[in-house]
């Protein structure tokens, strides 16, 4: 029996039978002042150590447990950033294992193992491939408000979690100009969008298409699961033949490129999309092989003209 008290979230001293990780980690993870997608997150690591080895002690884990565990994801199909994720998070509760004394630091299993991960292709839309998508008929009133809301998101790299919480209070009219103004609920940033300057305003009409009616959000969409969204765009994308993964934050990835390919300044994409670190957002400048056409056709223009 390993007892262990907690002086700030709580008074009292809890019991760990058989200093089991197990019940330290789903206590730990009850307390957790976070995002309730980041709490899912920290579940799904949780719930795949339980089917791994329905009982972990402090003493199990060093560098072989984690070493078998990663053979146990890899066997199960997961990729290798994927299993990667799950690592840092289990890398974050055997920190705190040691920090309240349960374990011993000088059998830390991170010492030895190093967590992989492998660049991730970044998707995007081409301007030719989002055309499609703009001049597609849809009927059905549902999928219709869908493809909206992902367009939507291309021309303004609204995240999912941002786009069905617009309201009317998050557009206002100044100097007969429409801007959108939103705090990411990811990192909490206020960002401020002119629809007008962005892409001709292709924003504009979606917006007074949905906006006026009584609704209470944008969309009124009565979705709260992202993964829905996904399944709905990948039937809806079938009519089209664009030969990629659809999913909802294609879009963020397709406004991000675009911009570049027309030449905006990689800053001030940075504010655009609320990345603190430019870094993130360096990311993209990789993955537009289509901008160094385009650069070029320019430049062959600019030596004809002379």
């Amino acid at each position: 029996m390993i007892e262990i008290t907690y002086p700030f979230a709580c008074s009292q001293t809890v019991r760990y039978a058989s200093g089991s990780f197990i019940e330290f980690m789903k206590r730990e993870m009850g307390m957790l002042n976070v995002r309730f997608s980041t709490k899912k997150n920290h579940l799904s690591t949780w719930k795949l150590l339980v089917s791994y080895r329905q009982e972990i002690t402090f003493d199990d884990l060093n560098y072989a447990f984690i070493c078998d565990f990663e053979q146990y994801l890899l066997q199960r199909n997961y990729c290798v950033n994927t299993i990667g994720k799950h690592m840092r998070q289990l890398k974050r509760y055997i920190n705190l294992a040691i920090n309240r004394g349960l374990m011993d630091f000088r059998s830390y299993p991170f010492r030895r193992y190093k967590i992989k991960t492998t660049p991730t292709k970044r998707m995007f839309l081409t301007p030719e491939e989002l055309g499609l998508l703009e001049r597609l008929i849809v009927r059905d009133r549902t999928q219709r408000r869908i493809l909206d809301m992902f367009l939507f998101s291309c021309y303004t790299g609204l995240r999912f979690s941002d786009i069905v919480r617009l309201s009317s209070k998050n557009f206002q009219w100044i100097n007969d100009h429409l801007w959108l103004t939103y705090s990411t609920q990811k990192t909490d940033v206020p960002i401020q969008l002119p629809l007008e300057l962005l892409f001709g305003g292709r924003a504009l009409p979606i917006y007074f298409k949905y906006m006026g009616r009584g609704r209470a959000t944008l969309f009124d969409m009565p979705i709260t699961s992202n993964s829905y969204v996904n399944r709905k765009l990948k039937y809806i994308c079938r009519r089209v033949v664009i030969g990629k993964p659809i999913s909802f934050h294609l879009a963020r990835h397709t406004y991000a490129t675009l911009l570049l390919y027309d030449g905006v300044n990689i800053t001030t994409i940075q504010k655009l999309l609320g990345h603190k670190n430019v870094r993130t957002t360096e990311i993209y400048s990789k993955v537009m092989d289509i901008t160094v056409l385009k650069d070029l056709e320019n430049a062959n223009k600019l030596r004809g003209n002379r």
